[in-house]
């Protein structure tokens, strides 16, 4: 019968030990349903403004990229001017030769 004893006690024991584990639980999850989880977002604001006036900046100076761009385009051209002027120039004096000769010869 000293065995059937010594089990039955170490039977409540252990379930004493379970209960109180039990209890310790429900205390664990009474503490974590009542506490409240906020959230700091002051380093995040802070973080968050350095980088839109980052990308403020970043925009400017693309758009002044832009603008600088367009004005070149405007301003390109294919041919300087004095070199147009020579081409118009030796092309009248060709065409003028040419007609010269052709009346002279056959006329």
């Amino acid at each position: 019968m000293t065995k059937l004893e010594e089990l039955t006690v170490l039977l409540v024991n252990e379930i004493n030990d379970f209960n109180k584990g039990i209890e310790k639980l429900e205390k664990i999850n009474a503490e974590l349903n009542n506490t409240k989880i906020e959230i700091d977002l002051k380093d995040f604001k802070s973080i968050f403004e350095v980088h839109r006036q980052e990308m403020i900046s970043h925009l400017e100076s693309i758009s002044r990229f832009e603008r600088r761009f367009s004005n070149q385009i405007i301003k390109a051209k294919i041919y300087p001017n004095w070199a147009v002027i020579v081409f118009v120039i030796c092309l009248l004096l060709g065409v003028s030769s040419v007609s010269y000769v052709f009346i002279n010869y056959f006329l």
